[in-house]
């Protein structure tokens, strides 16, 4: 202890605005926000979600004008979802390879409007394609292959690299799949395209939503236990991460979010490198809830969780309320 009480009062730099402000400790500002978006056909599109209150799916064209809003709100990344139509869904997930699909197109319209201006991330996995809903390819007694898998996976990273993807973010839990496309992506001259590996990524009650918003919710056969990890573990968290950097990942990720802030710490601590967190679709919707039964106030729960991100050690957290939090740190 470095002082007693009456000398030392703790209370005295908290006494007051200005110095609550100049002796905080962690900040959070716009730049460390990315923005989760999810595209879907047609012009002049927006279709709500009911199970994620505020959020949308975006046609190509209103994408563009999210990707402008983020730019003035000082968000840096996009991170872009596609809700594949049920038509171009299949048991190989082959849509992710075709050029012209959703997510290539949204990419390239991005950058077309925006340039450098601001990063676009694209999730990785096979569940937005396959028409069981799993992250990858599923053999004759259900079980989903970790080698078969991680070929379609390369295909798909030089697929949204080529249309101008600036992160590559593997969400899908294959062993080995991060240096395979590392080595895919050096190959085919995409040098400056980063990866930032899901490294670990659990087998999560909160993820509910989002597959409502990517359409695989009730195609899901079976569950991802056997890939996604097992909330109780954490040693085997820093195992995932320790073997994504050494394949060649330039960032990991922890999703989700607020239920394991103790992961985020611990990777921070154990490998000194940038880590992201997920707040993932689940927590957010947990938020909305708790501001419509009147159990909370929006804008102080927003800010509050974020910062809880940040103090465990993130270098920048995906959420939902990328926009409003940007609204709200920049007034």
């Amino acid at each position: 202890m470095t002082g007693q009480f009456p000398a030392t009062r703790l209370r005295r730099t908290r006494a007051s605005a200005w110095s609550r402000a100049l002796y905080r400790e962690v900040q959070l500002t716009p730049a460390d926000l990315i923005w989760p978006l999810f595209v879907t056909d047609g012009t002049r599109v927006e279709q709500p979600i009911a199970s994620l209150p505020g959020v949308s799916r975006w046609s190509v064209d209103l994408v563009v004008d999210r990707a402008k809003e983020a730019l003035a709100l000082g968000i840096p990344c996009l991170a872009l979802f596609p809700h594949t139509q049920p038509e171009r869904r299949s048991d190989d997930g082959a849509e992710a390879l075709n050029p012209d699909n959703l997510m290539c197109r949204a990419i390239a319209a991005i950058k077309a409007a925006c340039g450098d201006r601001i990063g676009v991330l694209t999730d990785v996995a096979l569940d937005p394609y396959t028409s069981h809903g799993q992250d990858g390819l599923v053999d004759s007694a259900g079980y989903v292959g970790n080698d078969t898998t991680v070929e379609v996976l390369i295909g798909q990273s030089l697929n949204q690299a080529a249309a101008g993807a600036d992160v590559i973010a593997p969400s899908d839990m294959m062993d080995g799949r991060i240096g395979a496309i590392r080595d895919a992506l050096e190959a085919a001259g995409h040098h400056n395209v980063q990866i930032m590996s899901y490294a670990a990524k659990y087998a999560s009650a909160f993820y509910g939503p989002f597959r409502d918003a990517v359409g695989s919710k009730g195609l899901l056969k079976g569950d991802k236990k056997t890939y996604q990890m097992d909330p109780g573990n954490a040693e085997e968290a820093l195992r995932e991460v320790e073997m994504d950097l050494a394949e060649g990942a330039d960032s990991v990720m922890v999703k989700p979010g607020l239920p394991y802030l103790d992961i985020v710490a611990r990777v921070k601590e154990r490998f000194e490198v940038p880590v992201f967190a997920y707040q993932v679709s689940g927590e957010y919707a947990m938020i909305e809830a708790a501001v419509a039964a009147g159990a909370g106030e929006r804008d102080a729960l927003v800010l509050e969780t974020l910062l809880a991100f940040k103090r465990a050690g993130a270098s920048g957290v995906l959420t939902y309320h990328a926009a409003h939090a940007a609204r709200l740190l920049g007034a």
